[in-house]
């Protein structure tokens, strides 16, 4: 069973944007209405540009406080009107405010399996403290850092030896399935229960 079309999702990302292809590629049967991008050089701009999606870009840098800039951010967003926000490897923390103000619409994909290891370098955070196993999760934003509700989890073993960039790509790769599958299951929920 495949969302229906109606379905609007806004993509919040800051980087390569392998997490974004991988929603436009999966076919999670919603249109993808924006990219918001806080990056001016993000791979994930020139994605959304072969894919014809409207680019938005909303540089920290061209605002003269944290506070004006998410204000626009969240203008930006609403004026797309999304059912769903989706952090895709989107490196902001968002405001209670800005959270607030689309409750239970923004997800986010972790790389570990929260609670275990929050914050920008759970990875690294993974191999330091010599983990055998750790994953990736689909939460939703609250007002934490990676605090909110997990939606999914994927596991990933730890290889002896191994790298924090070699580690990091092998959980992006389960990334990559994790968060449209869930993308696609919030939707067929929303939308059977009339939400959208």
């Amino acid at each position: 069973m495949k969302a229906r079309k109606s379905a609007r999702i806004v993509v919040l990302a800051s980087g390569t944007g392998t997490l974004f292809e991988a929603i436009l590629d999966s076919g999670v049967g919603a249109d993808v209405v924006g990219l918001i991008t806080d990056q001016s050089n993000a791979r994930a701009i020139s994605i959304a540009k072969g894919r014809e999606i409207a680019v938005y870009k909303v540089l920290l840098s061209d605002f003269d406080s944290r506070e004006s800039w998410e204000s626009e951010l969240l203008e930006r967003v609403e004026k797309l009107g999304p059912d769903l926000i989706v952090a895709a490897g989107f490196m902001r923390i968002l405001s209670p405010a800005f959270v607030e103000h689309f409750p239970g619409q923004i997800v986010n994909s972790h790389p570990s399996l929260l609670p275990q290891y929050p914050g920008a370098h759970a990875v690294r955070d993974a191999i330091e403290a010599n983990a055998t196993v750790t994953g990736c999760t689909v939460h939703f934003i609250d007002d934490g850092v990676d605090t909110g509700e997990i939606i999914a989890q994927a596991q990933v073993e730890v290889q002896p030896g191994e790298s924090e960039a070699e580690l990091h790509e092998r959980i992006k790769a389960v990334e990559r399935n994790l968060l449209p599958q869930s993308v696609e299951q919030l939707l067929i929920g929303r939308l059977g229960k009339g939400l959208s």
